[in-house]
């Protein structure tokens, strides 16, 4: 457990003094709320029954996971493997699993931290306020968090070089960023490409944070919850099971 922490200690600090980092997962997702709250925040969003705001609220906060799992998590494995860092690592005691986990840890707090950022932005500047169970809407992110960082830490075990992970990660990152509803509200999307927003990993923990966070009930929900549990546990244990060193 000593080992674990310390390693976490050093990863999280790296992290900490990343300027992407600090600008897609803090600043990105605040400035985007913003913009919606400022221009269409109190108006419908189509026949959802939502405003705007309360429709994108749930949505924005995803963006910190999106930047975390798609971007930070690939880039630091691959870049450690790229080095010759895992090699070393190899010769310790440290196992796959643990370093995954660590880095895993690692971009979590970055997203939360992202999400603090715009909950108190839609609170404090727009007067938000949650229809749903706070509790279990935290437990909907959580699930949306591991499970899209479960691909990410799938693609950084499979990945052999930074090119590689450089196409895999944007092919990843950008459509869901745009197409998924976390950053344009999936109510102006014309119906074909909402339909293309449902099937997207990332839209389907949207969706599944949209409904919580609007009262629906979690039993209404177990669609979401099979599919986003499904594919957190695929691509974890594919990614233990396939981590390369060099």
């Amino acid at each position: 457990m000593k080992q674990f922490f310390k390693l976490y200690k050093i990863e999280q600090k790296l992290f900490f003094r990343s300027v992407d980092v600090f600008i897609f997962n803090l600043c990105m997702p605040v400035i985007t709320l913003f913009l919606i709250g400022l221009i269409v925040g109190s108006k419908m969003a189509g026949d959802s029954g939502l405003t705007y705001l309360e429709s994108s609220f749930a949505a924005i906060s995803t963006v910190g996971i999106c930047c975390s799992a798609f971007m930070s998590i690939p880039i630091v494995m691959v870049d450690y493997r790229d080095k010759k860092i895992l090699k070393h690592f190899y010769c310790s005691p440290c196992s796959p699993a643990r370093l995954l986990f660590v880095d895993m840890l690692c971009s979590g707090v970055m997203a939360a931290l992202s999400a603090i950022c715009v909950t108190i932005t839609a609170c404090a500047g727009f007067g938000y306020r949650m229809s749903g169970n706070v509790i279990i809407y935290i437990g909907a992110w959580l699930l949306t968090m591991i499970s899209m960082f479960s691909i990410g830490l799938l693609v950084a075990a499979l990945c052999k070089t930074v090119k590689s992970m450089n196409v895999a990660a944007s092919l990843l990152y950008f459509p869901m960023l745009l197409f998924s509803g976390a950053t344009i509200p999936v109510e102006l999307f014309p119906k074909s490409l909402q339909l293309v927003a449902g099937y997207l990993p990332l839209g389907v923990g949207i969706r599944l944070m949209k409904g919580v966070s609007a009262g629906i009930p979690v039993a209404a929900m177990g669609r979401e919850i099979l599919i986003l549990t499904l594919i957190a546990a695929v691509c974890i244990t594919t990614a233990v099971k396939t981590f390369r060193w060099e």
